[in-house]
């Protein structure tokens, strides 16, 4: 009965965080399903929790949940598909994690309070940032180019009770008629976190540091360059759902950009930048009780890319070209020390030097086939290339493969079409996709990764082929004046699907594992995703929303896909007048009950949890106070879900408070 209650408060009420891209006409709310959350202003000023982290931020999005290692660097999922399947960017450029498991992904590198919005893609509406099946996620930062001349800036602080989270930063820019510079920081502390039941949770901890600047000059009234950089360096992170933590995780990344912003002719906007990033993960397990043996895990990740990128419009047809490249160097190291001082170190290469290069070309025309029709088609072609560059390490993996080069060379290629149209208030939409992939590093060069979930040590193989998949999407809205709702679903069937299967020839190298498992390519796989979004607004200051998801994947052989969603529902209230708001929310799943037991999950119960929060903002002058508290799962639910490593129980009670404060 609870369940059903839960669903039905679901239909019919709000989660008061996501925000989706709705304008006034319900012919620009495309297909596409770029949802953004939010635009012009800071990213984090819209939020019910101000500082909360990126990775939150996100979750409020049906296309996206979080596998969950600890309180820190959450890995997003589009589509219930993990990173190898998705593209993560930052103001377009691509950047690649150092760890092998997966410990930093892409978002933890920026800060709430230097976003200004980040626009989540489903399926091939992502292709434009690379070759991905699942989608993309542009995190896109904060522009100055418009802003007043004079001084700008802000000052950020919050605690959080549950794990003692300390947060401050601070911003300051300055504009004038030419040129304009800006830089953010942002530093956050925190303890272990309790679980419900006030059960401490060991080695939740972590410390964050993050620092962004921008600077930009205009050439004259159509042209600007810009450099920027973001510095992020966490230390002392806990990772309890793994055997081990992380010592640092230290992220340099810098851009050059040209922007030519006319005023008349066929081009509305071309911007062409250059790049780099330096990623650095050490994991470490020197404060871990009872180590069988200790090991040194540091990874490395370079990468060098640009892009040129041109939108415009000829009678009826909008368009963008955008031709991008990139070149990435992954090395991951494991030194393993034995309890016996007179035996030798054993080191290896666990990813072996890959150096990979990208050059691929992206095409969209978007066109008005009447006023109430809409045609968007897309391709995108790619050139993708991979060298294992370390002898070591290649001579490790043709142990396995002794065949295989150290160069593989593959063509990955696009394609997608969506139609929507207008009937009064309604709008329908469908569209048809292909699109292929190249094998992550982890999947292609891995060697010997352990996978602490399923207690296997993984190997890859770089015989795989390009794994392919045909979607499928719909949408249906509907639009008043104060009534909004939309449904979306999206079919994604497989070829070469890529996953880990067990050989029983090959012996495990980590103390405990249960066995090896192989990269291999199945037949077929296939994955169903579907949401639900509603929202009214009542009265004159009162506001209702709802989420509803629910996920299905199989492999070829009828079995769960790990890592789908069960149902998924988020409800709530929202009031809102003049400089006051208040909302209350609750959120949940159902129990998954077709799990993923050949890939070593095992069934998650249903659970429900209940927030609350309220915020005043004082304005005066050119000056904004904004304070927000609340309370996070107010029942102190003891809980975990489907995407919590190793059912890692997440953090109970919560009392929040932030401040922010801007001047312009």
């Amino acid at each position: 009965m609870k369940n059903i209650v839960s669903v039905f408060l679901a239909v019919f009420s709000t989660i008061c965080w996501a925000q989706e891209k709705v304008n006034d006409s319900l012919g620009t709310v495309n297909l596409n399903e770029i949802i953004v959350i939010g635009k012009k202003t800071s990213l984090h000023l819209k939020q019910a929790k101000s500082l909360t982290s990126v990775e939150d931020y996100l979750s409020g999005s049906t296309k996206v949940n979080m596998i969950k290692r600890g309180a820190y660097a959450w890995e997003p999922v589009i589509n219930n598909m993990a990173t190898e399947r998705t593209v993560i960017t930052i103001d377009g450029m691509r950047i690649f994690g150092a760890c092998t498991d997966k410990m930093d992904p892409i978002t933890s590198y920026v800060e709430v309070s230097n976003l200004a919005e980040a626009s989540v893609a489903s399926g091939q509406q992502g292709s434009c940032h690379g070759a991905t099946i699942g989608g993309s996620v542009d995190l896109k930062r904060n522009q100055f180019s418009q802003k007043k001349t004079g001084w700008n800036g802000g000052f950020n602080s919050g605690f959080e009770s549950n794990n003692l989270q300390k947060i401050i930063g601070g911003s300051l820019g300055y504009n004038e008629d030419r040129y304009y510079a800006h830089v953010d920081f942002m530093y956050r502390d925190a303890d272990n976190y309790k679980a419900g039941n006030d059960q401490e949770i060991a080695f939740s901890q972590f410390t964050k540091y993050n620092v962004s600047a921008n600077a930009g000059y205009f050439l004259d009234k159509k042209n600007i360059l810009e450099a920027s950089a973001i510095y992020d360096r966490a230390t002392n992170v806990g990772y309890p759902a793994l055997p081990m933590d992380v010592s640092l995780a230290e992220a340099q990344i810098m851009s050059l950009s040209h922007k030519y912003i006319p005023t008349s002719g066929f081009i509305s906007k071309w911007e062409t930048k250059v790049y780099f990033n330096s990623i650095t993960h050490k994991m470490d397990d020197t404060k871990r009780p009872n180590v069988p043996i200790h090991m040194d895990m540091p990874g490395w990740s370079d990468t060098y890319g640009f892009y040129s990128k041109i939108n415009g419009k000829i009678k009826k047809h909008s368009f963008l070209v955008d031709l991008n490249s990139f070149y990435n160097k992954s090395i991951a190291e494991m030194t393993m020390y034995p309890d016996n001082p007179g035996e030798n170190l054993m080191f290896m290469y666990t990813w072996p030097d890959v150096r990979t290069f990208y050059n691929g070309l992206a095409l969209e025309d978007n066109i008005a086939l009447s006023s109430s029709e809409q045609l968007r088609v897309s391709t995108n072609i790619g050139f993708h290339s991979n060298t294992v560059a370390n002898d070591f390490g290649l001579q490790s993996l043709q142990i396995f493969y002794p065949e295989m080069d150290a160069t593989k060379n593959r063509f990955l290629k696009s394609f997608s079409g969506n139609y929507t149209k207008n009937i009064q208030n309604f709008e329908l939409g469908f569209g048809l996709a292909y699109a292929e992939r190249a094998p992550s590093v982890s999947e292609g060069y891995g060697f010997y990764l352990y996978n602490s979930n399923d207690f296997y040590d993984y190997i890859g193989n770089p015989n795989l082929k390009n794994e392919k998949a045909i979607e499928g999407n719909f949408s249906a809205a509907y639009k008043t004046n104060r009534f909004t709702t939309k449904i979306t679903g999206s079919y994604f069937y497989f070829s070469d699907y890529i996953i880990g299967k067990i050989d029983p020839k090959i012996n495990p190298m980590t103390i405990g594992a249960a066995g090896v498992k192989v990269y291999e390519a199945i037949d077929n796989a296939v994955i169903f995703n579907t949401d639900l979004n509603m929202e009214y607004a009542f009265l004159e200051n009162w506001q209702l929303k709802s989420q509803l998801t629910y996920s299905v994947g199989k492999d070829n052989e009828g079995n769960n896909l790990p890592f789908i969603s069960p149902i998924k529902y988020s409800a709530g209230l929202s009031f809102k007048k003049e400089n006051f708001n208040a909302s209350v929310a609750a959120l949940g799943n159902l129990a998954q009950k077709e799990f993923a037991s050949t890939y070593g999950q095992t069934k998650t119960p249903d659970y429900i949890i209940f927030n609350i929060n309220a915020g005043y903002t004082f304005n005066w002058n050119q000056n904004v106070v904004k304070i927000q508290s609340g309370i996070e799962n107010i029942f102190d639910k003891y809980y975990t879900t489907y995407s919590d490593w190793n059912k890692i129980p997440r953090m109970g009670r919560n009392f929040f408070v932030n401040l922010a404060f801007s001047f312009n």
